[in-house]
């Protein structure tokens, strides 16, 4: 087998891929039933003291199965549990029909994760329960109250693998980073593991700046382009608002060609992503490094110099795919 020339190798490396993980032997890994529950569930005292200071009821304290952390399992006071400052929006009817199914079940059998910040309770995951427990007019509710207030980042990285779309997704990240940005040294690097993808950084940029943003038409050329920045978190972060208001103005040119094509009587769905798929060049570059900010300064002069004579409608028909919700707007 031949082998990989320099350059190829090169690009390879600078892909993110996860190892694959080996299959795991059953009932090979963790603690027992028994074990999970036993004395040696070292009681948080300070959390303890502090839940029970703040109108709570501690009513256990036990080890995750998994890696033997230590969880207190509470009732804590429902005004005095928030979301996460940085998570991604609430869907208001997805609250609606949790709370319509609570009530007609007459329970609540899903606890919230908690992370205790100043007498306050930040929730990484649980906010539409907590809204749905708060609209049925709920004086308090049962959380999994986590030690670590690192834990939080943990669990709101493992959100964004849940997120509905690239919309909810990027802006969840870009939220995380801005938390993190003045609250924790390091570089943007090192957080690459919360982050999963340097695209959505700046992709959740954007979608701050303009909520309808139609990310999913520029995705794939942003993931080629993008890595996390080997800089301190508040330098990325400028870093990352200059990015997007690239991408904005890339945005706006491609708009107009857009409206222009309309103007001809071409209408499709698809229109943005057409012009987008005309002017990304990186179509015929398929090796090879790729920056950021020289790509979008091409894409944004041809998108200025776009020749609507060239397009016909068979062209626009053959453009496939599934549409996402941010770009049907």
């Amino acid at each position: 087998m031949a082998a990989k020339s320099p350059r190829k190798k090169a690009a390879t490396t600078t892909t993110t891929r996860r190892p694959r993980r080996k299959k795991a032997e059953p009932a090979s890994k963790g603690l027992s039933a028994a074990e999970v529950a036993s004395e040696a569930a070292t009681p948080p005292v300070e959390l303890v003291q502090g839940i029970q200071e703040d109108g709570g009821q501690v009513l256990s304290v036990y080890r995750d199965p998994l890696g033997a952390h230590t969880v207190v399992f509470a009732a804590l006071p429902i005004d005095k549990v928030e979301p996460t400052p940085y998570q991604r929006d609430l869907s208001e009817p997805h609250v609606k029909r949790l709370a319509g199914a609570m009530e007609r079940l007459d329970r609540f059998l899903d606890p919230i994760i908690a992370i205790r910040k100043e007498g306050r309770y930040w929730t990484p995951n649980g906010n539409h329960r907590l809204h749905a427990s708060k609209l049925l007019g709920g004086k308090s509710i049962m959380a999994l109250v986590l030690p670590e207030e690192d834990v939080a980042y943990q669990i709101l990285a493992l959100n964004t693998e849940k997120a509905h779309n690239l919309k909810e997704r990027s802006l969840e990240v870009i939220r995380m980073h801005r938390g993190l940005t003045g609250a924790r040294a390091g570089r943007e690097s090192e957080f690459a593991h919360l982050f999963e993808e340097p695209a959505f950084l700046t992709l959740g940029a954007a979608y701050e700046k303009r909520p309808r943003f139609s990310g999913g038409a520029y995705h794939p050329f942003v993931k080629r382009a993008e890595s996390f920045l080997d800089l301190p978190m508040a330098e990325a972060l400028r870093v990352r608002e200059a990015r997007a208001d690239k991408l904005l103005e890339l945005d706006d040119a491609v708009v107009s060609v857009v409206d222009a094509l309309k103007t001809r009587g071409l209408q499709s769905p698809y229109l943005k992503n057409f012009v987008v798929a005309r002017i990304n060049f990186l179509r015929f570059k398929k090796e090879g490094p790729v920056e950021f900010d020289p790509t979008v300064a091409r894409m944004i002069s041809s998108a200025r110099k776009f020749n609507l004579e060239k397009v016909n409608r068979e062209d626009i028909g053959r453009m496939s795919g599934p549409l996402l919700a941010e770009d049907s707007e």
